[in-house]
């Protein structure tokens, strides 16, 4: 039987790190959800510079959370600061590697958007102002969804690998 590691020593790589709150992602995706909707909103004005300067700002919280997990991330730090204090301690905690994984996805989506939308900006490809609505709008379901139901993507797309990567 191996040697489960103590406390103080490091976790392998295969091991589940330590556990989060899982009411910070939910809080996360609804400051994401409010930011998303003001993209779409600004771009719907078919103006593209205010919408892909606030797209950035997503994308870059996206790529914080996708490299330090959603704890780590301005909106992360929102929660830890001024709701958890308010809140009596989770039920459970959760493993922080699935909601990191759908940072990442946030940030593959998102990115793409904001690729378009420069794009357009700079009157490369005018017509590519749509994917930065296309991007948002599908950031905006996913954000909408995990704070409002507690029905992660991400997170099920990561639960979907492991499983295929266990039969596989």
């Amino acid at each position: 039987m191996p040697a489960t590691p103590s406390p103080a020593s490091p976790a392998r790589s295969g091991d589940a790190p330590r556990g989060i709150d899982p009411r910070g992602p939910r809080v996360g995706a609804g400051i994401t959800a409010v930011l998303l909707v003001v993209v779409l909103l600004l771009a719907a004005l078919d103006s593209p510079w205010p919408s892909v300067v606030l797209l950035a700002v997503v994308v870059a919280g996206f790529a914080v959370g996708a490299a330090r997990g959603p704890q780590g991330t301005w909106q992360g730090k929102v929660f830890a600061r001024l709701v958890r204090p308010r809140l009596g301690p989770p039920a459970d905690l959760e493993d922080p590697r699935p909601p990191t994984f759908a940072q990442l996805v946030g940030l593959l989506i998102t990115g793409v958007g904001l690729v378009l939308g420069v794009l357009a900006a700079v009157g490369l490809a005018p017509g590519l102002l749509v994917g930065v609505t296309v991007c948002a709008a599908l950031a905006l379901v996913a954000a909408f969804l995990n704070s409002v139901f507690g029905l992660c993507l991400g997170c099920e797309l990561y639960l979907l690998g492991r499983r295929l990567r266990a039969h596989g």
